[in-house]
């Protein structure tokens, strides 16, 4: 059966699992194992790996939501626990220079070079949607955003010596089919929730009936959390797991509207899909 084990996530129901402000999720699919996103370091999603009967040296690909460091920083860690090359599939500005000024300026990216990433992997850099194998895509950049969700983070990088807003075009979520319905791993969904979802609807020709991961509304306001929660239900997503930058506010929103269809991520957790 396709399972979802939450390798790392804000927040732990039990001492045996370690949690971090960040994100990593294993997916289990037949003779299939990705690894998306690997959260801000390595030790605690071995450690997490060991403790769930998960095997590093059973990794078949490892798929970045984007280049933060919550996201980024442990990959270098799981890879050379890996004893071969293995992909690592990505947007291709990945690389660039990510910051945010408050309260004070800080660089936010993938804390490792491209070519520390280049000896210990086959990286694969593409913009576009990518079938890793059948039934499992990535959805690519999400170029079509819904007003309420721009500028939903503020960050910035540099483009020709001046420094720009990070439109954040390298947050890619993960689409995978499973038992005939369609379920969406995201990483921030810096893109907004509700724009990718209607991505994906316009790649497969349906709505994602589940969504996993985190959905950046921790500093959103009622109104855009209100807004958000009312279009997924819209739209037709039936069952939410959420976590990481989602947020209590947006997760009461999400409860309320979802009831026990609706469940909070935690490091150990396992989804069976």
């Amino acid at each position: 059966m396709p399972r979802i084990y939450v390798l790392l996530d804000d927040y732990s129901r039990s001492a045996v699992f370690e949690s971090r402000h960040g994100a990593s999720y294993w997916i289990e699919l037949d003779d299939l194992n990705i690894l998306f996103d690997t959260g801000p370091h390595a030790a605690p999603v071995l450690h997490n790996m060991r403790e769930l009967g998960l095997d590093p040296q059973d990794l078949d690909y490892v798929v970045l939501s984007h280049c933060h460091y919550d996201h980024t920083g442990g990959l270098l860690g799981v890879l050379r626990a890996v004893s071969r090359k293995i992909p690592v599939i990505a947007h291709p500005s990945i690389f660039r220079c990510a910051l945010v000024l408050r309260p004070r300026l800080r660089y936010i990216g993938i804390p490792f070079t491209r070519r520390e990433l280049e000896e210990a992997s086959y990286l694969v850099l593409v913009a576009d949607p990518l079938e890793i194998a059948e039934g499992v895509v990535t959805t690519g950049e999400v170029r079509g955003r819904e007003e309420f969700e721009r500028h939903g983070f503020d960050a910035y990088t540099i483009s020709n010596g001046h420094l720009v807003r990070d439109e954040m075009i390298d947050d890619i979520s993960l689409l995978i089919e499973a038992r005939g319905r369609h379920v969406l791993i995201t990483g921030c969904a810096h893109a907004g929730i509700v724009s990718i979802v209607k991505h994906v609807a316009s790649l497969v020709g349906s709505v994602p009936k589940a969504l996993v991961g985190g959905f950046h509304l921790s500093n959103a306001s009622p109104e855009r959390i209100k807004l958000t929660v009312s279009y997924l239900k819209k739209l037709g997503v039936e069952e939410v797991y959420a976590g990481h930058c989602t947020g209590l506010a947006a997760e009461a929103e999400l409860l309320n509207a979802y009831g026990r269809s609706f469940k909070k991520l935690y490091s150990g957790m396992v989804i069976e899909l």
